[in-house]
């Protein structure tokens, strides 16, 4: 199981990015795929989560701001950030849950700078 994230950049506070969180290895559709962030100096943190039946969550921090969504026939998860603000710059990771083990991808980076 692989996870490849990428969509990272440097993006201006009230702005928008999308992160893409594609897998191989695993069908997206049938696990459990969230989003954690990890800002210098923090420890990693939840940001949001898709489950196999397509139910979503999300950290209070995010709520309103970012939507998580999934491509199947693209086998990608997706994370829409609007409305960046700079205490939202970290590295943004993706985990899928396959048979109760966790996988992790390798993380993008978010910067929210003016």
């Amino acid at each position: 199981v692989q996870l490849q994230a990428s969509g990272g950049g440097l993006v201006q506070p009230g702005g928008f990015l999308r992160l893409s969180c594609a897998a191989s290895g695993t069908v997206v559709s049938t696990n459990f795929v969230a989003w954690y962030r990890q800002a210098p100096g923090n420890q990693r943190e939840f940001v949001a989560q898709v489950s196999s039946g397509g139910a979503t969550g999300y950290a209070d921090s995010v709520k309103g701001r970012f939507t998580i969504s999934r491509d199947n026939p693209k086998n990608t998860v997706y994370l829409q950030m609007g409305s960046l603000q700079p205490e939202d710059t970290a590295i943004y990771y993706c985990r899928i849950m396959v048979r109760g083990r966790y996988y992790w991808g390798q993380g993008t980076l978010v910067t929210v700078s003016s």
